[in-house]
C-alpha cells in the first residue's frame, strides 16, 4: 500500500501538469455569425461548378476537347482549382456567348488581317491597295 501511494502521487502530479499544458496550448473556439454573402458565395460556386461540369459532360464538347488534344479529366481538375471569382467570371462568359460562332465577325477579322498585311507590303491580295514600289 505504501508503494502505491509513493508512485501514485508523482503520477497524479504529472497527469495534472499534462492536462494544464494541453489546455493552455489550445486556442479557444470562436463562434460567430456567418454572413449571408459567405453562404451565397458557396452556393454560387457550387452552382457554377455544376453548370460547367454539365457543359463538359456534353458529347460534342468532349469530342471537341479531344480533337484539340485536351484531356477532359484535366479540364475538370482545372475547373475545381479555380478561385470563386474566376469560376463566376467563366460561368457568366459562357452564359453570354452565342451558341454557334459569329461567322460575320470571323470574315471581317480575316479581311482586316489581309488588308493590314497588304498595306504593310507582306502580301499582294487586294488590287486597290497601293504598294511602296507603285508609289514611286
Amino acid at each position: 500500500m505504501n508503494l502505491m501511494r509513493s508512485i501514485s502521487r508523482p503520477v497524479a502530479h504529472f497527469v495534472i501538469c499534462c492536462f494544464a499544458m494541453f489546455s493552455l496550448s489550445m486556442p479557444a473556439a470562436q463562434a460567430g455569425m456567418i454572413g449571408t454573402d459567405t453562404v451565397l458565395s458557396a452556393e454560387q460556386r457550387t452552382a457554377d461548378q455544376a453548370q460547367l461540369s454539365q457543359l463538359l459532360a456534353r458529347a460534342d464538347v468532349t469530342q471537341k476537347l479531344v480533337a484539340l488534344g485536351v484531356n477532359p479529366a484535366d479540364v475538370q481538375q482545372r475547373i475545381a482549382g479555380l478561385s470563386d471569382d474566376e469560376l463566376q467570371t467563366l460561368a457568366a462568359q459562357i452564359d453570354t456567348l452565342p451558341a454557334g460562332g459569329d461567322a460575320l465577325g470571323v470574315i471581317v477579322l480575316i479581311f482586316l488581317v489581309l488588308l493590314f498585311t497588304d498595306i504593310m507590303g507582306f502580301t499582294n491580295v487586294f488590287p486597290f491597295v497601293k504598294h511602296g514600289a507603285a508609289r514611286r
